[in-house]
This record gives structure tokens, C-alpha cells and sequence, in this order.
């Protein structure tokens, strides 16, 4: 059945008619069992043949009912101007939906999303984290009415005029390699699962571990000695390791990116974005492109090698640890021309490539290197006690560090015209970070004593969408006199501008 502006009463309110897919049911149970997956399996692999541990199995019986309960309770309906959702039978919740509130939809398939022909339906709004209403599930061709519907404000399919999408960018595989190898996802999944090990797994944080280590370090010793190394063939074999665990946890990053990223292919059509990736599981996220809030440019070391970029942005409602459902990146991998083709297509007033960058004092170079002093002089007076004199060469991360520092201080800067607002840093990790003056929420002019001492002041800008994880929009080490005129200034411009969001 496909999903089209659906009946309403007398008042012309939607009525809640329709059920979720009859299958719907198993995956609200596979939601609730997340939670509980670790600790069953530890139960069922580790346990010590109690049988009345078993009897925690009847926890499963009740979210097997639970899940039932919803997908018999749960109704939803679509009219020519919102989408009406009713749940509960004791406890009844009603809410009517107007599509014009609904600013981001995703559609989510799992593998065995796929198996069954549906997907799960989540749709945001920018007043919250929380989604508007989020469907488990929905038949493939359903979720994709529903996301036209919204896209097109309620009209109905068969009479609205079909505009056409035009592709932005598409990843080859050859391209999602790459970005495997510049990404650090293997090193942030090993990471992960050490942690959750150390919540979940019994005795992990004493005996295991050290019955592991020792265990090991008793196995590799014993072989090794059986070679009769000298010093050099040690320092071979502790290369030749080292190696090794990179390129393992390299081919997990480029495991990891062709599970996240295959297919990729941004789309606009309209004033909405589409972007859909995935090789096994997919997703498929439309925003609207006014919803975009911030921009971020970043190149790492590896990028430069492959001469690649990465092109973020800030959206208006979007969950930063919410993986998959939001729009972040318009280019999770490109060389510079396209994704400054990418920038000039969707900001097309803001001139990017023509945009006169201004230069931080060089001077400020030691206020980046100040920082590592004293960190760098604790951890030689850590290793004293191990290495005696040895720990001397701690000392020698403090040339680098200056080294370091001038070079970022040389790369700093800001640009600022009619449009847009930017900012860059970075020496080894570049970023360039910029938003639209219309786009900007707050000002902040902030001194620190340091920053009095010296006659300087960072200016802080703020949008909304910002993530955790995203470098800050702001301009560090400006002289106090620059920056109370760029504070002026900017302010000025907000003052005349309506916020769009």
C-alpha cells in the first residue's frame, strides 16, 4: 500500500488508521534487547550452570509482550498538512504532527530491514533532540512516501509536479578506501570495546586482564627466546609489531568505512539535501539546506598525502552521537576542487574562494607552545623515578612542540565579508570553520588575565547545531583594539539581519 494523504474527519484533521508493518514488532523487541545483549551473552557463555539464572530469561518473555503491546496500540494516520500519531490503550498519547514543523527525515535499513522490505522512519524538528516520531517499521515503499510527503509539505504524490534530483557528489570505491585508510574508526571501535568490556564483563578490571597480559608476555617471550636475538633483531621484531597492529587496525578502519560510507551519493533536490550510504545496512537522511548552520573544512597528514579533503556541516536538531540519522557530512572524502565546488554550489553569495584571510600576529606562537611546558616537565619528573637519567629525553618533545607551535601560529587566521565568517587553524590537522552571518545565534568577547597581560582577546561566535566534537568558531590572540572593532562590527550585522534557522 502506498502511503498518500490518507482519510480525515469533518474538521479535515488526519485520522490514525494505519498500523506499522505486521513485523513491526520484532524489531521494537531487537531495540529493547540492545541493552541487554552483553550480559545475556555472559550469562548463556559464562555462566556457572545455575539453573536459576535462567529465570532472568523471563525478562525477555516481557519485552517480547511489551513489543506485541505497541505494534497492536500503535496507530498512525497522514493528512494534506501533518501526520496525526496515537499510542497506548491505558495510557493514550495523541499527537498531531504539521509536516511543516518536520525538518529532518531518515530512513534507516538494517540487514534485516532489508530482508523484510521495510525500514525505520525518524523525523526531527529543530526544537530538540528528541525526534518528532520515529516508526518501527514501515514497508520500504511506505518510508519513501513518507519522506516525499514531507519533502513536499503534504501534497498529494500524484499531483504534485516530480522535481528533479540532481546528484552533488558520488564515492567510488576506490574513493571510500581512501577514506578508510585516513580515518581512525579501527582504533575508536578497539577503544570502545575495551571500555565496554571494563562496565560489563565480570573481574575484567582485576584478574582477567592480568592473566591475559601475563599469559601472552609468557607465550611471545618463550618463542622469541628460542631465537637468540641480539639488541638490533629486538628492535626489529618491536617494528615489526608495531606494524603490524597498524595495518590490522588500518583494514578494520577500511572495513569499517565501506560498511559505513559504500554508495554514498548526495543528492539535492529542490532545497533539500539527500544523502544515502551503506553497503549492508543503509541509510537515508533528507535535510532541508537551510537548516545548515556551520560549516567545517578539515585535512589531516594522510589527506595531504592523497590530496583529499573532508567537508561537515552543523545541522539544526541533530544528535552528534545519533550515527547514521543525521546529516554531518557533505563530503566525508574529495580532493579541494570539489568540495570548494561543493561550498560555492550551496553558499553561492558567499564567495568562498575569493575570501580575504587576515593573519594572526606571529608573535602569539608561544602562547600555543606554553601549554606543553609544563605537562612535558611532570612527565620527566614521572620517569625519573623509573629511568633515572633516561628521562631526560622527555625534554626533547619541548623543541618539537615550539617547532609546532610557530607553525600553527603562522597558519592562523579569519575572514569576514557581507556573507560569511571564517575561521583557520591547524598545522598537522588543518581545519577551516565558517558559517553564515545570518546563521550566527551569540557574540562573546572574552579576555583572560593572560590575555590582559598581553593586550589580546578571543572572540567566540556562536551557532546553533554545534557539536561536542566540532572545533570551535572562534578567533584567538587578537589585539584588544581589532577585536572590539570586529566585535562591533559583527554585531552591527546581526543587529539588521533576521536570524534564518
Amino acid at each position: 500500500m502506498t502511503t498518500t494523504a490518507g482519510t480525515a474527519d469533518a474538521a479535515g484533521e488526519p485520522v490514525a488508521d494505519r498500523r506499522l508493518h505486521p513485523m513491526s514488532w520484532l524489531f521494537v523487541l531487537i531495540q529493547h534487547l540492545k541493552q541487554f545483549i552483553v550480559p545475556l551473552l555472559i550469562l548463556v557463555f559464562a555462566g556457572r550452570g545455575d539453573r536459576n539464572e535462567l529465570y532472568s530469561l523471563i525478562g525477555v518473555g516481557l519485552l517480547v509482550l511489551a513489543a506485541l503491546w505497541r505494534y497492536f496500540t500503535y496507530r498512525y494516520g497522514i493528512g494534506p498538512n501533518g501526520l496525526v500519531v496515537r499510542s497506548g490503550l491505558l495510557n493514550r498519547s495523541l499527537r498531531v504532527i504539521p509536516f511543516v514543523r518536520i525538518q529532518n527525515v531518515a530512513v534507516h535499513q538494517t540487514v534485516l530491514h532489508r530482508v523484510f522490505g521495510v525500514a525505520e522512519v525518524r523525523m526531527e524538528s529543530a526544537a530538540g533532540k528528541e525526534p518528532e516520531a520515529q516508526m518501527r517499521v514501515l514497508t520500504l515503499a511506505d518510508a519513501m512516501a513518507l519522506e516525499t510527503l514531507v519533502r513536499r509539505r503534504g501534497a498529494d504524490p500524484a499531483q504534485a509536479v516530480e522535481e528533479r534530483a540532481d546528484s552533488l557528489l558520488r564515492l567510488s570505491p576506490a574513493e571510500v578506501l581512501r577514506l578508510g585508510l585516513v580515518s581512525n574508526g579501527g582504533l575508536v571501535l578497539v577503544g570502545a570495546g575495551i571500555a565496554a568490556a571494563l562496565q560489563t564483563v565480570p573481574d575484567f578490571n582485576g584478574r582477567v586482564p592480568e592473566r591475559a597480559l601475563r599469559g601472552g608476555m609468557h607465550w611471545l617471550f618463550g618463542r622469541v627466546e628460542g631465537y637468540h636475538l641480539d639488541a638490533a633483531g629486538y628492535a626489529l621484531l618491536a617494528a615489526a609489531t608495531i606494524a603490524l597492529v597498524a595495518v590490522a587496525l588500518k583494514t578494520l578502519s577500511v572495513t569499517l568505512a565501506l560498511l559505513r560510507y559504500y554508495g554514498f551519493d548526495l543528492s539535492e533536490q529542490g532545497r533539500r539535501l539527500t544523502a544515502e550510504r551503506g553497503l549492508l545496512a543503509r541509510w537515508r537522511t533528507t535535510v532541508p539546506r537551510r537548516r545548515i548552520q556551520a560549516w567545517t573544512l578539515e585535512e589531516g597528514v594522510l589527506h595531504r598525502l592523497l590530496k583529499r579533503r573532508r567537508l561537515a556541516v552543523d545541522t539544526v536538531g541533530a544528535d552528534e552521537h545519533d550515527e547514521g540519522r543525521a546529516l554531518k557530512e557533505l563530503a566525508p572524502i574529495a580532493s579541494p576542487r570539489t568540495c570548494d565546488r561543493l561550498i560555492a554550489h550551496l553558499l553561492p553569495h558567499a564567495r568562498w574562494e575569493a575570501l580575504e584571510w587576515r593573519a594572526l600576529p606571529n608573535a602569539a606562537w608561544w602562547r600555543l607552545f606554553l601549554p606543553d611546558v609544563p605537562w612535558t616537565l611532570l612527565a620527566a619528573f614521572a620517569l625519573y623515578w623509573h629511568l633515572d637519567g633516561w628521562s631526560l629525553l622527555a625534554l626533547l618533545w619541548l623543541p618539537w612542540s615550539a617547532f609546532k607551535a610557530q607553525r600553527r601560529a603562522r597558519r592562523m587566521g579569519y575572514a569576514m565579508d557581507a556573507e560569511l565568517v571564517a575561521v583557520r587553524e591547524g598545522w598537522w590537522r588543518r581545519h577551516w570553520r565558517f558559517a553564515e552571518l545570518d546563521k550566527l545565534q551569540a557574540l562573546q568577547l572574552t579576555r583572560s588575565p593572560l590575555d590582559r597581560r598581553c593586550g589580546t582577546a578571543t572572540l567566540w561566535l556562536d551557532t546553533a547545531g554545534a557539536g561536542a566534537l566540532s572545533p570551535p568558531l572562534r578567533i584567538r590572540f587578537l589585539p584588544a583594539d581589532e577585536a572590539r572593532r570586529l566585535y562591533d562590527r559583527l554585531a552591527g550585522a546581526l543587529a539588521g539581519r533576521p536570524l534564518r534557522w
